[in-house]
């Protein structure tokens, strides 16, 4: 299991994990508010060569599932443009939010605009790095925050070799007992390929996604110790970064990693 964590944009990445003794580290590379373009990064050499993992995760502001023109469709390009950029420095994977409808819109149908993406990819030649879906925290229109619609999506998508992210953290706010979760979405998807690895600041079914490190928030650390080992996967921590080192200490004490 190779553990890490989530380190920012405008810093040496490679740096930064190894100042923190990770094993692989998550970045963005462009402004995740924003729809910027990805620019091709100055160290891509240097993490290209690096014994670290790297994982991309997409902007926020993707929303594959929109039926609303002016943000599915740019959407869908910024996939495949981060995930080009991502395939670029050699990373194992791009993250992208399971996004959602609107009110009143039917969620078939954002499930659908997923299918399509994967379906116009493939036309084009893939996209270079697998696309991890990620659950969400919150909305009762997500296409990933519960396990009946991430079953949903699942059927839709699982074909093209759609990879999965676990959030601890959205799986809690949004409601997903952590005990046995993992077994019950390998059930669902047939594969965890990433953990992020969150406590959370807000309590169970809040649908509020607020990280906290993992011996602070409302989950018990332990459990979140038991995700981790049961999904046997590489964990990415996204907590508070003035904690995050004293978080992967803590990790890899508690699952016997030196």
């Amino acid at each position: 299991m190779r553990i890490g964590a989530h380190v920012r944009q405008d810093t040496d990445p490679v740096g930064a994990g190894e100042r923190l003794g990770a094993d692989l580290v998550q970045l963005f590379l462009t402004d995740p508010q924003k729809w910027d373009p990805p620019q091709p990064h100055p160290q891509a050499d240097r993490i290209r060569e690096s014994p670290l993992d790297v994982v991309v995760h997409s902007s926020y502001v993707i929303n594959v599932a929109s039926l609303n023109n002016r943000l599915r469709i740019p959407s869908r390009k910024a996939v495949a443009d981060q995930a080009a950029a991502a395939a670029d420095i050699g990373a194992i994977g791009l993250v992208v939010h399971g996004g959602h409808v609107r009110d009143g819109d039917d969620p078939a149908a954002g499930i659908a605009n997923w299918r399509k993406l994967f379906e116009r990819q493939q036309d084009a030649g893939g996209f270079g790095v697998p696309i991890l879906v990620e659950n969400t925290a919150g909305g009762d229109f997500a296409m990933a925050r519960r396990l009946d619609a991430i079953a949903r999506l699942w059927d839709a998508i699982g074909e093209f070799g759609a990879g999965f992210c676990l959030d601890t953290c959205h799986a809690w706010a949004g409601g997903e007992d952590l005990v046995g979760l993992v077994d019950r979405i390998r059930t669902i998807t047939g594969r965890i390929d990433l953990v992020h690895l969150n406590n959370s600041r807000d309590p169970f079914d809040s649908a509020r996604d607020r990280h906290a490190n993992l011996t602070s928030g409302t989950i018990d650390p332990g459990m979140l110790v038991a995700v981790a080992a049961a999904a046997d996967a590489p964990v990415v921590l996204e907590t508070p970064a003035d904690g995050v080192a004293e978080d992967l200490a803590y990790l890899r004490d508690a699952l016997g990693h030196r």
